[in-house]
């Protein structure tokens, strides 16, 4: 059964008990985080918890927790859920209040949260190994602070579920311009004639810990030209390659976009190189 921990206790997650007054249950007013544990051993942890720093103070939630707070209770939610392949969740809401009211209400504790579930193997450096995705696309709806990972992700649900619905993997969306901003749970590179280039952050795009290593792990490689700028949508309509990260997909090659195939409809030559950058490289950060 799946230990969870909520609050400083340890529990079984059908045990785990929030007030219905809770802002994250009322509001979507919290901020989580997802990493990802192969072997054992977490990927990016580090990273992780600085991106969850900065989304609580975004919202000014004030849990003013170490890494190695954090660190703890990651450890013993992998351990005390049998060690291996998992994904860590850890999710922080503004805590529950005696009334419903839109104002952040003072002299309240956050509700902290955390559980571990088990997730596949992680890819090897097998190429032959990963299978490329199915995607759509979309405008993007979502509200305009995307770089915060607030637990109000009914605009990516959506935008997720009809990708599901017209049979899709994965939704890649635009905003009004015609510009790439990222998918609705992954972020998106583009690759045209042997340059990698990925939509830079703003409030549209989410800095994601897969995209920031790989991203790091591609220039100190050197072998491949990266560009952080403006993607449109024409280009990627028009790419030889386009990848989707994130921490669970790791680098995903795409194969169909809107029912037509990227490049050659399989996995890119430059997709190899970053994948086998990241199966090597993914456990040093």
């Amino acid at each position: 059964m799946t230990t969870a921990f909520l609050n400083g206790d340890y529990m079984a997650l059908d045990e785990a008990r929030i007030s219905p007054m809770d802002r994250g249950f009322l509001f979507g007013d919290g901020i989580y985080e997802v990493i990802p544990v192969h072997d054992g051993k977490p990927i990016g942890f580090s990273l992780h918890i600085d991106r969850m720093k900065k989304s609580l103070s975004a919202v000014d939630i004030n849990l003013d927790w170490t890494h190695d707070q954090w660190c703890d209770i990651c450890d013993k939610l992998v351990d005390k859920n049998g060690g291996g392949n998992l994904v860590v969740y850890l999710q922080v809401s503004r805590g529950a209040d005696t009334k419903r009211h839109h104002a952040y209400p003072k002299g309240i504790t956050p509700t902290v949260f955390g559980f571990a579930s088990e997730i596949a193997a992680s890819p090897d450096g097998e190429e032959t190994a990963v299978t490329p995705l199915k995607i759509s696309s979309a405008e993007d709806k979502r509200w305009r602070r995307c770089d915060i990972k607030s637990t109000a992700l009914l605009g990516n649900i959506i935008h997720f579920q009809k990708g599901q619905a017209a049979g899709s993997d994965e939704t890649l969306l635009f905003n009004v311009a015609g510009e790439v901003t990222e998918a609705s749970m992954s972020n998106v590179f583009v690759v045209k004639d042997g340059v990698v280039m990925t939509p830079p952050l703003d409030h549209q795009v989410l800095p994601g810990v897969t995209r920031l290593m790989l991203l790091d792990m591609l220039r100190k490689d050197g072998s491949v030209p990266v560009e952080e700028r403006v993607v449109t949508m024409e280009e990627t309509r028009h790419a030889d390659e386009i990848w989707l990260t994130s921490s669970t997909r790791e680098v995903a090659p795409v194969a169909q976009l809107d029912g037509s195939p990227v490049g050659s409809g399989e996995a890119g030559p430059v997709w190899a190189i970053a994948h086998r950058l990241f199966t090597d490289k993914k456990f040093d950060y």
